[in-house]
């Protein structure tokens, strides 16, 4: 078996090709930390078995980030391997700089030119350019599979990298002779030698210097060093350029709509208008008539056939009960929430395929920075909208600690995808076609909240580091069919998996619980209260004050623990609603039916807020302990329970004061507040800097200043 590495830049098509030698479906993006971790799949070629190992995204084989480590780190200790490096055609001059430092280490590489835009704005000479280099050169189109079966051929031929390349003769290497001797293979001196040059970290850990040999470094280099080596690599490259490349003047990813979207003043505003614009496509017009249509279909052929043959031959009501509310209503009121979470996903991904999401990355840093995270945390965040789960993943890049930490702990902030069949459903049985900024108000709620405590933690306990943040603009693109078509394909697959495996589950045993007494008698035969409400009116009056302190409620929150949809379901079983997905949907017979439960509009806000903030699901919390740990984990759920329950109790209570006495008067109330702790905070300031020396701005104490 032949065992390759895929190594490249971010950006230039890696996992597209991944994809495409393994015949795999893996995320793909452009995006810094798309890949984060190695992932290998085994495929054939002419009987010969390939192991294809695809690595995250690098820009050399000095890491400066959590990703590049683990690639880099993934290179040296499977050496012997055989590198396909993929450059893109466009930006080949950029990418040609970790190609060097490939064959430096003496890897056997083929260099595959990736053509990734119909746009070609360079011609290569390809016989030329693989002489120059002494390595094979491969063009190729990954996406539409273009010359995949020359790369393979060149896979199969074992090749040793023997050209020298001209600019080491610049560099002394005897400098650092009698640090490596006895600790390295010879033939590595070289290239050891070049990167102690550039102070690589990974590679002076690997010589275990002593401190004598690290005080020696200190004198040898430094950022002139660094400088040196990274010049004479530019300039062979330019050298190379010279012969191999033809480049047109045009400028590789500028676009005029770029003056318009990361304009400091419109670009914010631009974005919400998107989002708005996907909120009604998804959850209003398109959506709800697609969500409506298999309910529809759902009711009339799948759940009448089945409760009337189950009724002909079974007369026991518990078991008909059973298929009709927990299964076929509850499972089928979530199955017909398919089209809106197919359409979600349909948005994010064109949104992502156009280079717009990579470009948010830069509008907001500027924004993040002062709240101690980077732009690479946008990406992380903006995953939330699907899948707090993956999006936990995603933070794994991240080079600082605690901004890594941050990043985990805001996700399930972002409201996930697994959400809207709540706010659909509980919002629009109130609040009708208004509903649509209800959603909007939500899901914008968790950013604010979300950078609200990102401020709180970097003046407190998670002081965030200066971070590198690699950004390159991909020029504009139009998502492929294909490429649509997979991705939609993949979140249906997990969208009927999740809902064939936990939400039916997790049905049947809600159904019961609140069905059957303790002493297990069906509550339709006897006068006695279920399992779950006895249980659910324990803890229901701590939710009071939040305006929905009844026992069913709280199961339903209690249940979402398990998947945010099935507190839906949930509130649909303890309602009897027994016509399936429809009656769910249906906002007539759920605002009757809810009015039990909800005292107020401003009672199902509360509910609606808490739902967006409190717990994430099991799956989030277990991939939560795996990134930060335990004790990170355990802070997460305490703080977000309490988030959710302040900013629940706040919402509650000014929207029921408004009920009650007015918008006017209550927001003058909360203004005359407002005032009052604004005075508070300058009177406290004024008395603070009484005592300050207005020469040196110090406290009187000052020694200098009284001389």
């Amino acid at each position: 078996m032949v065992n390759v590495i895929l190594v490249g830049n971010p950006n230039t098509g890696k996992t597209t090709l991944f994809n495409s030698l393994t015949k795999s479906s893996e995320h793909v993006g452009n995006w810094h930390g798309v890949t984060v971790d190695e992932k290998s799949k085994i495929y054939s070629y002419k009987n010969q078995k390939i192991n294809l190992i695809d690595l995250p995204g690098i820009y050399s084989l000095t890491p400066l980030s959590f990703e590049e480590k683990v690639a880099v780190e993934f290179l040296y200790s499977h050496s012997e391997y055989k590198v396909i490096n993929i450059c893109d055609k466009n930006n080949i001059q950029r990418n040609l700089y970790l190609t060097l430092g490939l064959i430096e280490k003496g890897f056997d590489v083929i260099l595959a030119i990736n053509e990734i835009d119909k746009n070609i704005i360079n011609k290569i000479d390809i016989s030329l350019l693989s002489n120059e280099l002494g390595i094979d050169v491969v063009e190729i189109n990954a996406d539409k599979k273009i010359n995949l079966d020359k790369l393979n051929e060149k896979i199969l031929v074992k090749k040793n990298n023997k050209k020298a390349l001209n600019y080491l003769k610049k560099v002394d290497f005897s400098v650092f002779f009698n640090i490596l001797n006895g600790k390295i293979d010879k033939k590595d001196y070289d290239y050891y030698s070049i990167k102690l040059f550039e102070n690589d970290e990974i590679i002076k850990e690997k010589l275990n210097l002593s401190q004598s040999e690290n005080e020696f470094l200190k004198d040898k280099i430094g950022l002139k060093t660094i400088e040196k080596i990274s010049n004479l690599r530019y300039e062979y490259i330019k050298e190379i350029s010279n012969k191999c490349i033809k480049r047109s003047d045009k400028i590789y990813g500028e676009n005029k709509l770029d003056k318009i979207l990361l304009n400091k003043y419109f670009a914010f505003p631009i974005f919400l208008v998107i989002l708005l614009g996907i909120f009604y496509v998804t959850f209003f017009s398109f959506g709800k008539i697609l969500s409506n249509s298999l309910s529809a279909f759902i009711e009339n052929y799948v759940g009448i056939p089945i409760i009337n043959y189950l009724e002909k031959f079974n007369k026991n009501s518990w078991i008909i009960g059973l298929f009709e509310i927990a299964l076929i209503g509850g499972v089928g009121s979530i199955i017909s929430f398919l089209p809106q979470v197919a359409l979600l996903f349909f948005f994010l991904s064109i949104l992502e395929d156009s280079g717009y999401l990579s470009r948010l990355a830069f509008v907001f840093e500027d924004i993040l920075s002062k709240v101690g995270l980077s732009g690479k945390s946008v990406y992380t965040l903006l995953m939330g909208f699907g899948c707090s789960t993956t999006a936990v993943m995603t933070a794994r890049n991240m080079e600082d600690k605690n901004s890594k930490i941050k990043t985990v702990l805001l996700c399930p902030y972002m409201s996930c995808s697994a959400k809207f069949p709540i706010y659909a459903v509980i919002g629009g049985a109130f609040f009708g076609n208004l509903n649509i900024f209800y959603i909007f108000g939500l899901y914008l709620l968790g950013v604010i909240i979300a950078i609200s405590l990102s401020f709180i933690y970097e003046k407190t306990i998670l002081k965030s580091k200066d971070q590198s943040f690699i950004l390159e603009f991909p020029p504009y693109r139009v998502s492929s069919i294909k490429r649509i078509s997979i991705l939609l394909f993949k979140n249906i697959k997990d969208f009927i998996v999740r809902v064939g495996s936990i939400i039916i589950a997790m049905n049947v045993i809600i159904w019961i619980l609140s069905n059957f007494s303790f002493k297990f008698n069906y509550l339709k035969n006897v006068n006695e209260r279920s399992m779950l409400e006895s249980l659910g009116r324990v803890i229901a009056p701590i939710f009071s004050p939040l305006g929905f302190g009844n026992w069913a409620i709280v199961a339903s929150l209690i249940a979402g623990l398990i998947a945010k949809e099935i507190v839906v379901t949930s509130i649909a079983m303890f309602n009897k609603i027994e016509n399936s997905s429809q009656g769910l949907i249906s906002s007539s017979i759920l605002e009757t039916s809810s009015l039990v439960y909800f005292v107020s509009k401003s009672s199902v806000v509360s509910f609606l807020v808490f739902c967006l903030l409190y717990f994430p699901c099991i799956a989030t919390i277990s991939m939560m302990k795996k990134e930060i740990g335990l004790k990170w984990t355990l802070f997460a759920i305490i703080t977000q329970f309490l988030v959710a329950y302040i900013v629940s109790f706040v919402t509650y209570n000014i929207l029921f004061s408004i009920e009650i006495f007015g918008f006017l008067n209550v927001f003058l109330v909360i203004f005359v507040i407002f005032l009052i702790i604004l005075s508070i905070f300058v009177i406290r300031n004024r008395l603070k800097n009484k005592n300050i020396c207005s020469n040196c701005k110090n406290l009187t104490k000052c020694k200098r200043c009284k001389k």
